[in-house]
Formats: structure tokens, sequence, C-alpha cells
């Protein structure tokens, strides 16, 4: 084999294999150190494959369903990118520094080159939001308008110690969304694919879709109600509304659901596996902007409303419950 044929099918392999594309727009902070983090080592692994600044990192992922090769892929700014990286990105992880105002407008140069690519997974990352510089409002702002989910590495409010059902934070959220992704290179574990633990999963992942909860402002009349049309208007007392919003089901909602319930219950093969976890991410798409005492109370109705469609007795789930619910 001649050299040239050999590169061309280092070419062709490195582009079977797909990537999650890591990019920084803090000057002190080097993708490398977020590569560390996600792979748990103090040390990089030997590079894949190496062009200039764009470095490839081998990682295989491999969990109770799956095993996945996928390349963790540094590029450090929109002028490094390549056909090759664009056809094998998969997830987009962005990490901006939020201690300064314009933090987020020095992401503004990636923002089409996203949606060209429409990875599945999509992070915003930092250190941990600042007031006096990104806000915590602001970065939530800017995700929900990008359809970004927002990951702080060292949150200043950590998860209550007392939660049965904990919210993943920091590096940990990161794996979590990146092996809850339905890779290209997938190889699926036989003995685990029959069942996902659906109902500790919407629970404890709290990035479920929004629907209004007892205490929670409903939408403003001048924003479009997500998933519907024009806004609707309800003349409803107050004394009424809060057993309207127990007994009124999101008509999406109540589908996709009746959806999860539908997959769990098929067949134990590949499509539905990839079906089932491209729900669970558009559940939690819509849901990643809520704060974390909304998503909590509304994972547990989720959760509850789960449960029943797929033939769970209520009596068996009591004790699921936030203890923020009248």
């Amino acid at each position: 084999m001649s050299a040239s044929e050999d590169h061309e099918e280092q070419e062709d392999t490195g582009t079977a294999v797909p990537s999650v594309l890591i990019t920084s727009c803090d000057v002190c902070f080097q993708e490398t150190d977020l590569i560390k983090q996600i792979l748990g080592t103090t040390s990089l692994p030997e590079p894949s494959k190496h062009e200039d600044t764009v470095v490839w990192y081998p990682w295989t992922i491999n969990n109770k369903y799956y095993t996945a090769d996928v390349s963790l892929c540094v590029v450090p700014s929109t002028y490094q990118m390549t056909s090759e990286v664009a056809q094998s990105t998969q997830a987009f992880i962005a990490y901006f520094d939020s201690t300064v105002k314009d933090g987020l407008e020095r992401l503004s140069p990636w923002i089409s080159v996203v949606e060209d690519l429409s990875p599945e997974v999509l992070i915003l990352v930092c250190d941990r939001v600042c007031e006096s510089g990104v806000s915590r409002h602001a970065a939530q702002q800017w995700c929900l308008a990008h359809s970004f989910e927002l990951v702080e590495l060292n949150p200043e409010d950590l998860p209550d110690e007392d939660d049965d059902f904990p919210e993943s934070t920091g590096v940990k959220r990161i794996v979590q969304a990146l092996n809850a992704n339905v890779w290209s290179s997938v190889e699926m574990k036989d003995e685990h694919s029959g069942g996902f633990g659906l109902m500790s999963s919407l629970v404890a992942s709290r990035h479920n879709n929004p629907r209004p909860s007892l205490g929670t402002p409903a939408p403003s009349p001048n924003l479009p109600v997500e998933g519907g049309g024009e806004p609707q208007r309800t003349d409803h007392s107050s004394e009424d509304r809060g057993t309207q919003l127990d007994t009124i089901v999101d008509p999406m909602l109540d589908l996709d659901i009746q959806e999860l319930a539908n997959l769990t219950a098929g067949d134990a093969d590949v499509e539905n596996f990839e079906r089932l976890f491209t729900k669970l991410k558009e559940m939690k798409d819509k849901a990643s902007s809520l704060p974390h005492d909304q998503r909590k109370v509304h994972a547990e109705k989720v959760a509850k409303a789960f449960w029943a469609a797929i033939g769970g007795e209520e009596d068996e789930i009591e004790g699921l419950s936030s203890g923020e619910e009248s």
C-alpha cells in the first residue's frame, strides 16, 4: 500500500468516527482541560489525528446499554473548521468566560456553524455564572434561543444532599448527556437492550417537557406557547386554577409520555433504542432553562404520569414527592 493510499484510509476512518466538537471562547481555558475532565484523567491520551491546531482524541463510551467509539475533537475557532470535522460532528460543546459581560457575544461566530451542523447534543459550559459578568438569566436565555443546555462546572448552588433524586451537575452532567446520545458508531449490548430504567431517568435528569405547576407563573401573554400556536386566554377564578393545572393535560406532554410508554413496551432493537433516546432528548431540551425547583416538581409529575401510562399502580409511587406540592 502506498503512502497516499494509507493517508486516504486514515482520513476515511477518521470521518467514520463520530465527533464531539469542543471549543473554548475563553483564552484562559483550554479545550484540553475539559477533555481531561470528561475522560476523568490527569493526562491526555495519544491523539488519533492532528492537523495544525485541530486535534482528535479517542474516547470509547461504555455504559450498560451500549459502547461507541467517538472522537473528542478540539477546534479552537471557526477558521479551523473543515469538511471532515463538519461531517463527523454529532455533539458540540462550547466553553465561555462568564466573568466578562461580552462572554456570550464571543460565541457568535459559532452560531451559523452550529445551525448548519445541527448536532444532536449542544452544551454551553462555564465555570459558574457570574452576576457581574454573564448572569444565570442571561445564559439561560441564550441557551433557550439557541437550543443549548447550560452546564456549570462548579455551580454555586449544589443539589440538595437530602434529595432522593439528585440532579447531575458539572462535568458529570456533560458525560451524562453524551452517554444519552445515540451515536452512529453505537454497538448495543444485548443483555441490556430491553430495559432503559426510564422511571428513574425521568426523575433524576430534571430535564423534561415544561408544564406549569402549582405556584409557577403562567407564560407571558406576549410570548408564544412552546409547542403550540397563539396564546390562549382564560378567565378561570384563582380558586379553580390549581385544580385545572392538575387535571388538564398538556396535549403535547401527554403524547410524549404515551410515546415513551409505547417505546418501553416495544421491541428491544436499535431503532426503538434510538427513538427512545431521541424522545428523551426532545423533552430535556424543552425544559433545559427551567429553574431547579420547577424542574424538580415537574419531573415528579412527569414520572408519575409515565408510571400510570405503563400501567403502574398509584400506591406504588406514593412516596415520590418533593414536599413542595400542596
